[in-house]
């Protein structure tokens, strides 16, 4: 299910929180966008582009703690927040806008 924004986004529900672990991430196919949702061990959620960007790894399978992502085939970190490289001259992670509905469900915005 989607809804257009005012802002020239669109906004997905991708289900319940509790279908998310915390300390894990998941991958979700929007069109033809590959989005990873990560939830961490106090609950912050973060969506990140699914692949990283130095080979492809599927980051939502990488190692998630301390607000950073470890992709799981060269150990290459990044910012979940902000998608910042740290510590490699890899290209920033693209990120997108996640909230909570009031019933607990996952809401991503992507531009219309």
């Amino acid at each position: 299910m989607s809804m257009i924004l005012k802002t020239g986004q669109v906004t997905y529900n991708l289900g319940p929180l509790a279908r998310l672990p915390h300390g894990e991430g998941r991958t979700f196919q929007i069109g033809t966008h590959s989005i990873a949702v990560f939830r961490t061990r106090n609950d912050e959620l973060y969506a990140t582009q699914a692949a990283c960007p130095h080979k492809g790894g599927p980051l939502a399978d990488g190692l998630v703690g301390d607000g950073k992502v470890v992709c799981p085939l060269h150990s290459y970190k990044f910012q979940l927040a902000t998608g910042a490289s740290i510590g490699n001259t890899c290209a920033a992670l693209e990120t997108y806008p996640i909230t909570l509905s009031p019933d607990g469900d996952i809401l991503l915005s992507l531009d219309a």
